[in-house]
């Protein structure tokens, strides 16, 4: 079984150091030229249902608890005028541990032997050539067939449309996203609103939420529930005009939480929320599937990455326990796949009412902590 994996994300990582541990072939193609080509993002909390399985199944257990940044599941949840409603600290209790993306993809990456990840890779084309192989074209003009091709390739996906006509649709929110660093000695007041682990000061259809990062980096995403065009209107490319134009939308709201926005040490980057249907899924088809967010994009509301692992882990498991039967081994994984994507998204949704509905924060307060 010769197994090409789309996208070096962390869904397709896992599965790609599962199929290591049991000795399959694989092989993963990457669009990035490097592996620090790119920011990777912020925190991570693993989740001992899901994502911390996922890390199990590819023996990586004890190594995953070494990036573990202790104190970081504190959570507080304010009004917009810095009242604090909510103020959970971290009990060690280590249900949802918080690591750095970063961190925890150069562990996924260091465990596969080296050229197992083709950097560069950026896929121009799919075809099926029948019997279940599968032929992959790059810009770079190389092709590759596969007896089983793995979209792990995000939101707009490459190889989905080999199984699926879906197309991601923007949600009506965005998040706008800023980074202050050294924010103990240059940013101190925005270090204390924050606190040790999380932040989520809320009202409705808006917010700010950030995290405390290693190295005393402060790591916010601002929400707004505006249209594409709204946002069309904004130069980004201008970033102190961009971030006036944010922040004029929390005018009134305590200084100590505006500071995420105006003191700003990097430009604000603009993040387009979009999803795929609630649900959606496709007719098995031979010798192609996904995993992660190229087959349940949802807004991100903390299971995104636990659920891409877990499509890992769990398509991993069925191929080693079907070296003989890929078709087997892919209806094993796809089935229990959909019912999970389509129980976190729905969960999601109901999240972003208690979050940004008409009752925002205190219907996030009065939901904690099923809501958490």
């Amino acid at each position: 079984m010769n197994v090409t994996i789309i996208g070096a994300g962390l869904g397709g990582l896992v599965l790609a150091r599962v199929l290591h541990v049991h000795g399959i072939p694989v092989t993963v193609h990457e669009a990035e030229p490097s592996p620090t080509s790119r920011a990777q993002g912020g925190m991570l909390d693993i989740h001992t249902e899901n994502g911390q399985p996922a890390l199990e199944a590819a023996g990586l257990t004890e190594e995953f608890r070494a990036l573990v940044l202790p104190g970081r599941e504190a959570m507080r949840v304010l009004e917009p005028d810095g009242t604090v409603l909510l103020d959970q600290p971290d009990d060690g209790g280590g249900e949802r541990p918080e690591v750095q993306r970063a961190d925890l993809r150069r562990l996924l990456l260091d465990a596969l032997p080296e050229g197992t990840v083709r950097w560069g890779h950026r896929v121009t084309g799919v075809r099926a050539l029948g019997d279940g192989r599968h032929e992959v074209s790059f810009a770079d003009g190389s092709t590759v067939v596969t007896d089983l091709l793995v979209g792990a390739d995000g939101a707009w996906s490459r190889v989905r449309p080999l199984l699926s006509d879906a197309v991601p649709e923007y949600t009506g929110r965005s998040f706008v996203e800023t980074w202050l660093h050294d924010s103990e000695e240059r940013h101190p007041a925005a270090a204390a609103v924050v606190g040790g682990g999380s932040l989520m000061a809320l009202a409705p259809g808006k917010g700010i939420q950030a995290h405390h990062e290693s190295g005393g980096t402060l790591h916010a995403y601002i929400a707004l529930s505006r249209s594409r065009e709204w946002f069309a209107e904004i130069d980004f490319e201008d970033p102190a005009a961009a971030t006036s134009r944010v922040a004029a939308e929390f005018a009134g709201w305590a200084p100590e939480l505006t500071a995420l926005i105006t003191d700003s040490d990097t430009p604000p980057v603009l993040r387009p929320l979009h999803t795929l249907p609630i649900g959606h899924r496709w007719e098995r088809a031979a010798g192609v599937t996904l995993v992660g967010d190229a087959a349940h994009l949802a807004p991100p509301n903390g299971e995104g990455a636990n659920l891409a692992m877990e499509d890992g882990a769990e398509l991993g498991t069925a191929l080693a326990a079907h070296p003989d039967d890929v078709e087997a081994a892919l209806a094993a994984y796809e089935e229990p796949m959909f019912a999970r994507g389509e129980a976190a998204a729905t969960d999601g949704v109901e999240l972003y009412e208690l979050m940004f509905g008409d009752d925002a924060p205190r219907s996030l307060v009065a939901g904690w902590p099923a809501a958490s």
